[in-house]
């Protein structure tokens, strides 16, 4: 038992070390350092959510941060209500509309977007910002409420040092080519399919 014990320990030891080379391997390949610009889209549950943990790490870090929340605004999220009581060097806005689908105002829809994008826009000029989070941008390109010329290419003429993440179902191809990371959150299962109300605190 013991050999056999000593023979698994060997096996694992050596797949480790190949998996410690590869992983070295790349960590050397990467050699610029600059801001990069992250897609999280998909279906499923936690883009906004993941947009708000990098948010956390670069506040941890000290980091200018800038959040434009696009759609969102009507219903009272933990995010707002945390980033206004706790954290007042965070820049903070939202379109305050809520959902297209809800207000059936195209004009409206398209006013509020500019006026959203009017704030969001000298962030990304504005080098002092680490992070900018645009969230739910990508419906804003789907119903070609804003420009998605002017859009991509604030986002890659920002700053050098400066990251973006955007959120948001589709959004086209446009702005996945441009990124350096796309995410896609996958709807496998979720509970308001079974009838179970939105939990605040973790929906909203």
């Amino acid at each position: 038992m013991e050999d056999e014990n000593t023979k698994k320990e060997q096996r694992h030891k050596k797949k480790m070390e190949k998996q410690k080379e590869k992983i070295d391997a790349n960590i050397a390949a990467a050699s610029e350092e600059r801001g990069v610009s992250i897609l999280l889209t998909g279906d499923g549950k936690g883009k906004t959510s993941s947009a708000f943990g990098m948010v956390l790490r670069a506040l941890g870090y000290g980091y200018r941060v800038g959040v434009v929340q696009f759609i969102k605004g009507e219903q009272l999220s933990g995010e707002e209500l945390y980033l206004k009581n706790n954290l007042p060097e965070v820049d903070f806005y939202q379109m305050g509309t809520g959902f297209t689908w809800d207000t059936q105002d195209q004009s409206g829809d398209i006013a509020a977007a500019e006026k959203t994008w009017a704030v969001v826009e000298p962030m990304l000029r504005d080098e002092r910002y680490h992070l900018v989070v645009m969230d739910e941008l990508t419906y804003m390109l789907s119903f070609k409420y804003l420009d998605e010329d002017k859009v991509l290419a604030a986002i890659k003429n920002r700053p050098k040092n400066q990251s973006v993440v955007v959120t948001g179902r589709g959004g086209g191809s446009a702005i996945r080519d441009l990124v350096d990371t796309v995410s896609e959150v996958k709807d496998i299962k979720h509970a308001y399919h079974s009838g179970v109300m939105a939990r605040k605190g973790v929906d909203y």
